[in-house]
């Protein structure tokens, strides 16, 4: 099984290759599958913290958060995969998440009776964005319009070098807000995201692992976009940590059980 790997905003393909090595080396599958890491074709400033452990170079697969940069970074993508394809599976981390999720559920909205681009998708640490929402005519409440600004302003807080050095791990502590609150996750409420108003077949309709962590202040983003996947053909698993893939052994080891499910899955063309 061939997998294409998509980093996170200012990072790239090296630094994504080593952050998910614990986890990969821990995979019992035959025959073992690839990894394809590739960078984004936008230079970037580093990601919050990520200079304190990575040299440069950075990378990003758009460089504006708007529907326009999100069509540009689709084309790109898919040219990408016509030019060094076919791939069976995506595993991707944050804005290589959001880039391949707004993909697989724009051609499943729009073009689903094509071949789907993955049979798989491993989103660790990933959410879809709410402007592409927006650009599939999907309704979206200010409720989740501001969540999501003020769960990224303080990814940039928990995620700085200063934070980093000021406390380590325990920098992680998740968003601080009512409408994220750890409790039951109801279909009219998901984060803001009301999907009783969504048509049912508007899904990511292929085998889908999730890997997050309940102090990343995104964490509500990933678990809408899980909701965005077919529920008898996904995985979740809290890694308890924060917007990071964690590399202790057991965590590593679960998330590589979770990886091996979804090729079973879709290897039977669940």
């Amino acid at each position: 099984m061939r997998f294409l790997c998509l980093h996170g905003a200012g990072t790239s393909a090296e630094i994504f290759k080593t952050q998910t090595s614990a986890f990969r080396a821990k995979l019992s599958i035959y025959p073992p599958p690839t990894f394809d890491f590739i960078s984004g074709p936008f230079p970037s400033r580093a990601a919050a913290g990520i200079d304190l452990f990575y040299p440069p170079p950075y990378y990003s697969f758009y460089a504006a958060a708007s529907i326009p940069a999100l069509h540009a970074a689709h084309a790109w993508l898919l040219d990408y995969i016509a030019k060094h394809g076919p791939y069976d599976a995506v595993m991707t981390f944050s804005q290589g998440g959001a880039l391949a999720s707004s993909l697989l559920l724009s051609h499943f909205i729009n073009t689903p009776h094509l071949p789907s681009p993955f049979k798989l998708a491993v989103f660790i640490c990933s959410g879809l964005p709410l402007q592409a929402l927006d650009d599939m005519g999907l309704p979206v409440g200010q409720k989740a319009r501001d969540l999501d600004e003020k769960s990224r302003q303080a990814l940039f807080s928990q995620g700085s070098s200063a934070a980093i050095l000021a406390q380590g791990h325990e920098r992680w502590t998740g968003i601080e807000s009512e409408e994220a609150t750890e409790g039951e996750v109801l279909e009219t409420d998901v984060y803001g995201l009301d999907f009783t108003q969504y048509p049912k077949e508007w899904r990511i309709r292929i085998p889908t692992v999730h890997v997050y962590g309940k102090k990343d202040p995104r964490c509500p983003a990933s678990i809408q976009l899980a909701w965005f996947c077919e529920e008898g053909k996904r995985m979740e698993y809290d890694h308890g940590a924060g917007h990071e893939v964690p590399r202790k052994r057991d965590v590593s080891t679960i998330i590589a059980e979770a990886v091996e499910w979804g090729v079973k899955m879709a290897s039977r063309g669940v």
